[in-house]
């Protein structure tokens, strides 16, 4: 018995044979698609919302005019996408619509104000965004959501649910470089929704001896010596809450910036990068952006229309799935049809073959018997063949053939010039 052979070059390089890890696979992962009319900075603050949903989502993304939502919803599954945001533009405003996949439900919000990013960043002061803090995905915090009603309830879920959850036993705070926050205000019932980068900065320092430790280049320009630098009681830089005690944490691990070290205490300084959102819950269906209305801001309705509006929405799905059955029913005998029509046809090309063969031998014989019972005689062997040498050939008048330009040739031997047309013999 052979040696049996090892995986071979395609097989190694295979990415969809390698299976993916079981954090990732649990993890909440986003569409983010736009809908409705052209224009209104659509485009750029879906390009910034999926920045801010990385590294669970799509951030390459091209929707067309022709994909629905039965397209994304295909698909979500092979993926592992369990929310689907959507910005769409009307001819009243714009609105945000979270939908849980696949089966729903969904949160309509309008969005009464917003921010790009690009706008945000550039009123800081120090434009500085770390891209290494989009490698893993946002911190989220909740302020005002503790409501008993069954919306307030929903809103909180959908919110906590579209990020991954921490587990505080093994968390890494090294990859807890960002964090959005959500502010409900009980009166105006407006949602604030804000994004910031998160840095960890050393407290209990002077200001030179931070900037030392941190690696920065110092100005030495106004000091004899560098002890008056580093003893040189100065003003702290821009976050001036550091020396408040209650924005210092002690450190339960080492983190990577200079000057933290662990059970050191540190100050937390938060960056906004955009995009700002002020948003309102307006409406939450059942399905997915269909079905049931659980909750409408600026709709009631009595009791009465509710249930007649669920006897009507009851009444179309029994006669959907009343089609559906006759569809099935349909395509089943269409296809028991084209089984017989396919079997009637591979019977009658055997029958066909079987006819020719059989005719060939049968018209030869018959041919022979009839010239014994006419003429009474036995026909020559080579009588009835049908062989080409014992045909007789047909001598047929030649054509005449082009010899050169000008000239026509004819087997007599005559030519005859196209400009005179005059008899000429060679």
């Amino acid at each position: 018995m052979g040696k049996r052979k090892g995986k071979g070059r395609c097989a190694k390089n295979n990415k969809n044979a390698t299976t993916e890890p079981e954090n990732l696979v649990q993890a909440p992962h986003t569409f983010v698609i736009r809908k409705g009319l052209p224009g209104g900075h659509l485009t750029e603050l879906t390009k910034d919302f999926r920045k801010l949903m990385e590294p669970f989502t799509a951030t390459s993304l091209k929707e067309r005019r022709k994909n629905t939502i039965k397209d994304f919803v295909a698909v979500a599954g092979l993926l592992h996408v369990s929310h689907l945001v959507i910005f769409s533009r009307t001819e009243l405003g714009l609105y945000l619509k979270i939908s849980r996949l696949p089966r729903g439900p969904t949160l309509t919000f309008k969005i009464h104000n917003f921010s790009l990013a690009r706008d945000v960043v550039s009123c800081l002061k120090r434009q500085n965004v770390v891209e290494a803090a989009f490698k893993h995905s946002p911190l989220i915090v909740l302020n005002s959501f503790s409501g008993e009603s069954m919306h307030m309830k929903l809103m909180t879920s959908m919110f906590q649910n579209m990020f991954p959850t921490l587990n505080l036993t093994n968390v890494d705070l090294n990859d807890v470089r960002r964090c959005v926050l959500l502010n409900y205000n009980p009166t105006t019932k407006f949602i604030d929704f804000r994004h910031y980068v998160i840095k960890v900065i050393p407290v209990g320092i002077s200001k030179g001896v931070k900037k030392v430790v941190q690696g920065k280049v110092p100005n030495l320009n106004h000091c004899s010596d560098i002890a008056d630098f580093l003893t040189k009681s100065g003003v702290l830089s821009e976050s001036e809450a550091e020396d408040d005690p209650n924005h210092q944490v002690t450190l339960p691990q080492k983190i990577v910036s200079r000057g933290n070290v662990e059970s050191g205490k540190s100050s937390i300084k938060l960056t906004e990068v955009g995009p700002r959102l002020t948003l309102q819950l307006i409406k939450i269906e059942d399905g997915l952006l269909d079905g049931e209305v659980l909750y409408h801001d600026l709709i009631e309705k009595t009791d009465e229309e509710k249930l007649f509006i669920q006897k009507k929405r009851e009444a179309k799905k029994k006669l959907k799935e009343k089609r559906k059955k006759i569809q099935d029913k349909n395509k089943e005998k269409k296809e028991l049809v084209r089984e017989e029509l396919k079997k009637k046809s591979l019977q009658g090309m055997k029958n066909v073959k079987f006819d020719e063969s059989k005719n060939v031998s049968v018209e030869a014989d018959d041919d022979a018997e009839y010239y014994r019972q006419e003429v009474g005689q036995e026909p020559d062997k080579t009588l009835f063949t049908s062989s080409r040498a014992t045909r007789p050939t047909i001598n047929r008048k030649r054509k005449p053939e082009k010899t050169h330009q000008g000239k026509i040739g004819t087997p007599q031997g005559k030519v005859f010039r196209k400009s005179n047309q005059k008899r000429v013999k060679k």
